[in-house]
């Protein structure tokens, strides 16, 4: 059984270009993966020579994209939402993701990672 998590990044930058970044092969593989092909709704993410898919079940521009891996059964996916704050025009990019109970840090710490690429891709 795998465990839902919420994770939550402060991004300073807009939404549409931040969106761009988590919705399109190009802006992902800046940051997520190595390289990604797609057919229709199947993104195929490969890093270091090995290969997983993810069908896009959910994208509402410049707020929300969601996958769903192949290979997991049930209801899992990773989701990723832009969030900008109406009072301070902050924007905070949240992350959903099911991981097993003994594989969080691990999680965690990738997320962490990826998330530094991402700005990094953004030059902030």
């Amino acid at each position: 059984m795998k465990n839902k998590i919420e994770l939550e990044y402060s991004i300073n930058s807009s939404p549409k270009i931040l969106y761009t970044r988590l919705s399109t092969p190009g802006g992902l593989s800046e940051w997520f993966a190595d390289d990604i092909n797609i057919q229709g709704n199947i993104y195929t993410f490969i890093w270091d020579g090995s290969e997983q898919q993810a069908e896009l079940v959910t994208k509402k521009e410049n707020q929300l994209v969601r996958f769903k891996w192949i290979e997991d059964e049930g209801n899992t996916f990773f989701e990723f939402k832009i969030h900008k704050d109406e009072l301070t025009g902050d924007v905070a990019l949240v992350i959903t993701d099911f991981i097993e109970d003994d594989e969080k840090d691990d999680a965690i710490d990738l997320w962490d990672t990826q998330i530094a690429e991402l700005k990094h891709a953004l030059g902030l």
